[in-house]
């Protein structure tokens, strides 16, 4: 998952870059605008909601744009508008979603810690806990929207379904996400950049979805699912690289 994701990065680090560029330009909507109307509540919380709407919106198209990559292929940005036509207003629901999650994190953690009682524990800790378990679910939503279906509610099942029979793996694919953040503020959101986390995501569903196909095709089989035998084309088809191959790839 993690080298395939690189290496499709790599082979398309420009289009990947122009994403990230037009994540970075969306951000300006949710971060700045809402403070030029911050004397009037309805202004402001209108400019927030819409500006964060937007910016799942862009990663919508982004997302389905990036699954061409993931599938061995490749997208221009005729695809990309297309996809902000059609996909975009998929990026709502889990915006309204992050929004009430960041909501909740910042002001329903911090209001039930700070009462007298001892029980405010218990409210906090749930809601910790719920963030938690909605972040590992939900880091799957547009993958499985790509790849499974566009029916909301149908998407969300998917997604709790897929971390309730995965978790150790949705907890590798989000410590990986965390980790491809971190060196993505440091390179300023340009490599990898939120093109490299949506990308990250689809590679992990993608692949995991091997495991299902292979259940389809041998009910009441042993569980344990063979993966090297499973993975042989996808290893092929990804193959090796050296560092001269990464720099100069057209002397190969």
């Amino acid at each position: 998952m993690l080298k395939k994701t690189f290496f499709d990065l790599w082979d398309n680090l420009f289009k990947a870059a122009l994403v990230n560029i037009g994540f970075m330009l969306s951000l300006a909507w949710p971060l700045v605008l809402p403070f030029l109307f911050e004397s009037v509540p309805v202004l402001f919380w209108a400019a927030l909601v819409s500006g964060v709407i937007w910016c799942f919106a862009y990663l919508s198209a982004a997302s389905w744009s990036l699954k061409a990559v993931s599938d061995y292929g490749n997208f221009g940005f005729g695809d990309f508008a297309a996809a902000l036509k059609s996909a975009a207003v998929d990026g709502i629901i889990p915006g309204c979603l992050a929004l009430l999650l960041v909501l909740s994190g910042l002001y329903g953690i911090p209001f039930y810690l700070t009462m007298d009682s001892k029980l405010g524990v218990v409210p906090a800790a749930l809601i910790f806990w719920t963030l938690v378990v909605m972040l590992l679910a939900l880091q799957f939503y547009f993958p499985v929207r790509n790849r499974l279906g566009r029916q909301p509610l149908k998407i969300l099942k998917k997604c709790f379904l897929i971390f309730l029979d995965n978790p150790g793996f949705s907890v590798a694919v989000f410590i990986s996400g965390f980790l491809l953040s971190c060196l993505s503020l440091v390179l300023l959101l340009l490599f990898p950049g939120p093109a490299g986390l949506l990308l990250l995501h689809d590679e992990a569903l993608r692949l995991r979805l091997l495991k299902y196909d292979w259940m389809e095709e041998h009910p009441g089989q042993d569980r344990k699912i063979p993966w090297d035998a499973l993975l042989i084309e996808e290893r092929e088809k990804t193959g090796t690289r050296s560092l001269k191959n990464f720099i100069f790839p057209w002397k190969d």
